[in-house]
């Protein structure tokens, strides 16, 4: 019996056969329960992202879908969609702002592009551990840089975490910044990332999530900065032989919700998605430490990839080398965000 259900929001007719036929969702994944009651009241939410399953990301999306579903009792159900099955990293915002999908969880680079202060999360070395990223995005900081969204036509919902990005070479080890002099790495869009590297003498190239694999197949780069259990989860260490310990930056996903859609759903759901989101985020920030920590024991008892850890030392190295990118940017923005960022910190 084919099952059809009621999608609250912007999605018309069209779009739903846009999914059906250019992006393999079709009416054969939808399955009919006939014991369900209420069908026409259900709320179903596509959430798009674009890492694996077993990420983070992954696990928290599918966390919060699991909660979204017991704290409504099915009244709403959460269709996740990782790998960029539907949408790009370079496609999702947009396909949020026109209501293809409600829901989107992207790194904070891709928000720099619709509020260029977001730049400052970018910035190498703003948070020193896990302690210091949950105070700023579970307090004050956090709503302020959620509030931003409003003006965009974007529903601030959370912050979640992956951890903190690590670099990798096919080369040789990465200690000194004179040992980035002259190669090829793969960036994310952040006019910041672009100039962290340049800083140390490096070419930055911009390259797709869901392309990086491939890329570095191929050999189109030297290096790539990213997160453990994105290395790990994607097998980028299976082409790049050394990764430095380095804990230089910090990768971490705002979840959006397309603003219409969310205004458009009673106050009661609401009041649950929301809660529901509070556990997941909890969960998330404990869940992306322990992971990226074990997974680097992963590497190191079972791959063939050199580990080598920054000292205090070296990564002072790192962080005089950076310092102009903390000036560029009080220059662009002032000094108010910044500093509020430091005294929270602390």
């Amino acid at each position: 019996m084919k099952r059809w259900f009621i999608v609250m929001g912007l999605m018309s007719i069209s779009v739903f056969l846009y999914f059906a036929i250019y992006k393999n969702v079709s009416q054969t994944d939808i399955v009919f329960d006939d014991e369900q009651t209420e069908l026409d009241d259900q709320v179903v939410i596509y959430f798009s992202h674009v890492v694996a399953e077993n990420t983070p990301k992954g696990l928290a999306a599918q966390k919060f879908a699991k909660l979204v579903e017991e704290k409504t009792n099915g009244r709403v159900k959460v269709e996740v969609f990782p790998n960029g099955s539907l949408y790009s990293d370079e496609e999702e915002i947009d396909a949020l702002m026109r209501g293809d999908v409600q829901m989107i969880a992207p790194s904070f680079s891709k928000v720099t592009e619709l509020i260029p202060e977001w730049q400052v999360l970018d910035l190498p070395f703003i948070f020193e551990d896990y302690h210091d990223v949950e105070k700023v995005f579970m307090g004050r900081i956090g709503k302020q840089l959620l509030a931003m969204l409003e003006k965009k036509g974007i529903q601030g919902m959370a912050f979640w975490s992956n951890g903190f990005k690590q670099m990798t070479s096919n080369r040789h080890l990465l200690i000194e910044p004179q040992d980035f002099k002259g190669l090829r790495f793969r960036i994310m869009p952040s006019k910041v990332i672009e100039e962290q590297f340049r800083l140390f003498g490096a070419k930055p190239i911009v390259v797709p999530f869901n392309h990086v694999y491939k890329s570095l197949e191929k050999q189109e780069f030297d290096g790539q900065e990213n997160t453990i259990s994105n290395i790990y989860s994607k097998g980028f260490y299976q082409f790049q032989r050394y990764m430095t310990v380095s804990n230089h930056g910090y990768l971490g996903y705002v979840v959006l919700m397309n603003k219409p859609f969310w205004r458009s759903l009673p106050k009661d759901i609401q009041k649950q998605i929301v809660a529901a989101l509070e556990e997941a985020t909890l969960w998330n920030l404990q869940q992306s430490k322990e992971q990226n920590e074990q997974q680097l024991l992963e590497m190191k008892n079972n791959s063939n990839i050199q580990i080598y850890e920054l000292t205090d030392k070296e990564r002072k190295v790192w962080k005089e080398k950076f310092a102009p990118l903390y000036k560029e940017f009080e220059k662009k923005f002032g000094s108010k965000l910044l500093q509020q960022i430091q005294n929270d910190k602390g």
